[in-house]
């Protein structure tokens, strides 16, 4: 019972007061976000050597063809199972993570001798390296502790992108080529790749800047649902787009993703006051940047500019919209599913 109430009390949380002025720590620069790469005209092998490249991994590579309708249903398929596939596992793990924190409470309620005896025993160097994690853990602010592994995720990648031996594996499934034989999971895989320092540098600044504000209103677990949702969804809006203009090639990048909390968060606090990096007199309110971040996207799709994948951007933009209106309706739809989570859990 008193489970059950304290997941009642989760699924109606909402955030009764205005978001907080974040002055500076808007994102970036909108055209940072580069998701889309166009290689250059020449094919050339990688190098032999071992060791780790730094320079750009993608230059010297060429992709085209027609792409399959068979990879467009696919496409289609995989994008819907992704997504429902996301928001059952947050639903579970909000009921794990509910439960959790319960059993917590009532064992040092019922024995509270068991924590002063548990830290008198805990002396070693690698119990100390726990704690002082632990302690610097708890200072975090809930949308720092999505965004740090999140952000650790797309470091490590990164730095597999630089590993030669690993390249032709990257290429594969790090990618998403709507004319590529892999077609499904690059769709996910590819929003942890980038192509330079100064495009993961960005995305991330970005996700760090709306991250604790998109947590605060959703909740963690509403948030990786909605978060990796959105990136297999902007690489949908992709692949449909390039298929119907028939321009087939990669794309990389978390900006799809970050677009989609980016429109939740000026959707859902239009008056809050924004500005940008390095210029922090220059102020304007949430609702207004959105509008012009997907009017110049809206742009670049129509007039086909390519070096941005502005069809992923708007995908994911579309989508974060979509959440601000339907998301609260379609959330509470998992109820029957944590039910019958919660009976099976009870059987084990």
């Amino acid at each position: 019972m008193l489970l059950q109430r304290a997941l009642c009390r989760s699924w109606t949380r909402q955030i009764a007061e205005p978001l907080p002025s974040y002055g500076s720590k808007l994102l970036r620069a909108h055209t940072l976000t580069l998701r889309s790469l166009r290689s250059s005209p020449r094919h050339q092998r990688p190098p032999r050597s071992g060791s780790i490249q730094t320079s750009p991994p993608f230059e010297n590579y060429t992709f085209g063809g027609s792409v399959p309708p068979s990879n467009v249903l696919k496409a289609f398929i995989f994008t819907g199972a992704f997504s429902a596939g996301c928001f059952m596992s947050a639903t579970i793990l909000e009921y794990e993570n509910t439960r959790n924190m319960m059993i917590e409470k009532a064992r040092q309620s019922k024995f509270p001798w068991l924590r002063s005896q548990r830290v008198s025993q805990e002396q070693n160097v690698w119990e100390q390296l726990k704690q002082e994690l632990k302690l610097h853990w708890d200072k975090l602010t809930p949308g720092e502790r999505i965004f740090v592994p999140l952000c650790a995720l797309n470091v490590l990648v990164f730095g597999l992108w630089r590993v030669p031996s690993l390249r032709n594996t990257m290429m594969t499934y790090f990618c998403s080529n709507p004319a590529g034989r892999a077609v499904c999971w690059p769709m996910f895989l590819s929003t942890f790749s980038h192509y330079s320092l100064f495009h993961l540098f960005a995305n991330m600044y970005v996700l760090h800047s709306f991250s604790n504000a998109g947590v605060l209103s959703l909740g963690k677990e509403q948030f990786l649902g909605v978060y990796l949702s959105a990136g297999v969804i902007a690489s949908l809006s992709s692949i449909l787009y390039k298929t119907v203009t028939a321009q087939p090639g990669l794309s990389i990048g978390a900006s799809g993703a970050i677009m989609a909390i980016l429109a939740y968060v000026c959707a859902k606090y239009p008056d809050t006051q924004l500005s940008i990096l390095f210029l922090p007199m220059l102020n304007f309110s949430a609702g207004s940047a959105i509008k012009v971040i997907m009017g110049f996207d809206l742009a670049g799709c129509i007039m086909g500019w390519k070096l941005f994948d502005h069809a992923a951007h708007l995908g994911g933009a579309l989508f974060g919209l979509f959440w601000v209106y339907f998301g609260t309706e379609l959330w509470q739809k998992r109820i029957p599913f944590l039910t019958m989570y919660h009976d099976l859990r009870k059987t084990k």
